[in-house]
């Protein structure tokens, strides 16, 4: 990534300076040539109005002419002038110059074999002494003069170029600096930002099945911290569902040994020469199968309430359901079934999982309760959802099992000797969860229970109509 970047970055300085550099070489050339014809013009204006300074007349020699155009006039910065007459030379600037053209014979000699001609037009000519010349030849002549005059004018095109060579040499060197400075400060940056995630890879392959403690440390509020803390989260939720496989096979193993032992230990003692004896046997042996099978269906249950389509949520109206679920109860047993409030609300749930569930809470309390016992139903609207509950007057449950009593296989104290796998209440709080909701209990040894789903709203709701009735 960082190589990459780096070339991107490289090839478009190289770009941006080589046509920065060609341009401002065109510019330079340009600047040349318009040099030349203001250097020609010049000349022009002084031979058409130029007198000479001794007589003060018309000049009456080419080489007079040549003499005084050399004294009057100083060369530019980079420019050389040199005059000719009949192919010789014949004067050069007095003062110091940049470029002395009569110091390269072979420039002279080709100036002075080109000649003049009226057209003048720059030419560009690779000299051994000057480097490359940009120059002008201007003819001369004087009337009632015979001799033939040639006026040079030149610029050295390295010179005038060197000034834009030396800033290009310049920004390269910086361009490379800067290229180093972006790998060094890129390859730290890099480092830091990737640095979570070796992090996960290294702590991806220290986890296995039996630790997932690893985790990675986080600072910072980038992408890639953001990452890292997902990682995180992902393997407290791992975790999390790790150890409740492994709690919920433990006591599934610990639940069902009990009555595998009982079968083994009945059929070994058993008399098979004695028909009574085997169908005692029989009649045990298929209660404790219908036990164990009704503990797999329950673990399957469990085991379904964590996926997506566990409940399928529709519009529901929640005194309609109350009604439904204690006509239900009814035949479990002889009690006093009472409704303690309806809410006339529609709001979106599972009905056959609430059924399910409220049927649980309904079964438990017939087991902790005797004839003549009350156990109510009820629903109702809040603030915050749906309210949905299960009350008896039965022997209650002790402070210290409220904690435990939604767990898998937990039982409370006063249920010792009753049936159960102790999955109901596991169930009850699995459909709650599905449903984005919670199951509480509010309960006191002696004083009955009260078992309450409490349901999020995300649907609508009617105003509540609470009406108590007996049953």
């Amino acid at each position: 990534m960082l190589a990459a970047v780096l070339g991107v970055a490289a090839i478009g300085m190289l770009v941006a300076g080589v046509t920065s550099f060609l341009v401002q070489r065109e510019r330079v050339d340009a600047r040349i040539d318009d040099n030349l014809a203001q250097e020609v013009e010049e000349f022009r204006e002084f031979a058409d109005s130029g007198i000479d300074p001794e007589t003060g007349g018309d000049f009456t020699t080419v080489d007079r002419f040549l003499e005084v155009v050399m004294q009057r006039n100083v060369p530019d910065r980079n420019e050389g002038l040199l005059s000719l007459v009949d192919g010789r030379q014949a004067w050069a600037p007095g003062t110091d110059v940049d470029v002395r053209l009569e110091t390269d014979d072979d420039f002279v000699a080709m100036v002075a074999q080109q000649g003049g001609s009226t057209r003048v037009r720059p030419r560009s000519v690779d000299t051994d002494d000057l480097g490359q010349l940009r120059y002008v030849t201007v003819p001369v002549t004087v009337p009632g003069d015979t001799a033939q005059g040639l006026y040079v004018i030149a610029y050295s095109r390295d010179l005038e170029q060197s000034e834009v060579v030396d800033a290009y040499q310049t920004f390269a060197l910086v361009a490379l600096s800067s290229l180093a400075m972006v790998g060094v400060v890129g390859w730290l940056v890099a480092g830091r930002l990737l640095r979570p995630i070796r992090l996960l890879r290294e702590t991806a392959q220290r986890i296995s099945d039996t630790d997932l403690s690893g985790r990675i440390p986080v600072t910072g509020t980038d992408d890639i911290s953001a990452l890292a803390r997902t990682f995180n989260d992902m393997l407290d939720r791992l975790e999390i569902a790790f150890a409740g496989q492994r709690d919920a096979l433990d006591d599934a193993g610990h639940e069902l040994r009990t009555p595998i032992t009982i079968i083994r230990g009945h059929l070994e003692l058993m008399d098979s020469a004695d028909p009574g004896d085997v169908e005692e046997v029989r009649v045990l042996v298929l209660d404790e199968l219908d036990r164990m099978r009704r503990m797999v269906d329950d673990l399957v249950m469990l085991a379904k309430s964590t996926r997506p389509d566990f409940v399928h949520p529709r519009p529901v109206e929640l005194d309609r359901l109350v009604d439904e679920v204690l006509d239900k109860a009814r035949a479990l047993a002889d009690r006093q079934w009472r409704i303690d409030a309806r809410a006339s609300a529609t709001v979106p749930l599972d009905p056959q999982r609430i059924t399910q569930a409220l049927l649980q809470l309904i079964s438990n309390a017939v087991k902790f309760t005797a004839p003549g016992d009350v156990i109510a139903v009820g629903s109702a609207l809040t603030s915050d959802g749906a309210r949905l509950w299960v009350r008896d007057t039965g022997a209650g449950i002790a402070a210290d099992d409220l904690d435990r009593i939604f767990d898998r296989f937990a039982r409370a104290d006063v249920g010792r000797g009753v049936e159960g796998s102790g999955l109901g209440l596991a169930i009850v709080r699995a459909i709650a969860e599905a449903h984005r909701g919670t199951v509480t209990v509010d309960s006191r040894p002696g004083g009955g229970a009260t078992f309450t789903v409490a349901l999020p709203l995300t649907g609508t709701a009617a105003a509540d109509d609470l009406v108590e009735e007996e049953a």
